[in-house]
């Protein structure tokens, strides 16, 4: 090999290569902390169980308010 080819080689593996490596993985880290259609629908989802499961913790303490006063005191 050439003088030159040793330098340009020397070169590229000095600051091109670390470059296009970090920039390869910092697109593909923004790429990955972006939510996808499919996330979406499950928080959607999950969101909606949790408004429901949270209406009925709220039936069963009115009902326990109304039949058992004193239920909380003993938790």
């Amino acid at each position: 090999m050439s003088d030159f080819a040793i330098v340009l080689t020397v070169l590229f593996l000095t600051f091109v290569a670390p470059l296009w490596i970090i920039f390869h993985y910092v697109t593909r880290w923004r790429t990955a902390k972006s939510l996808t259609a499919e996330d979406e629908r499950m928080l959607g989802e999950l969101w909606q169980s949790a408004e429901r499961m949270e209406g009925r913790i709220q039936a069963l303490e009115r009902i326990l308010d109304a039949e058992a006063p004193g239920w909380r005191s003993k938790l």
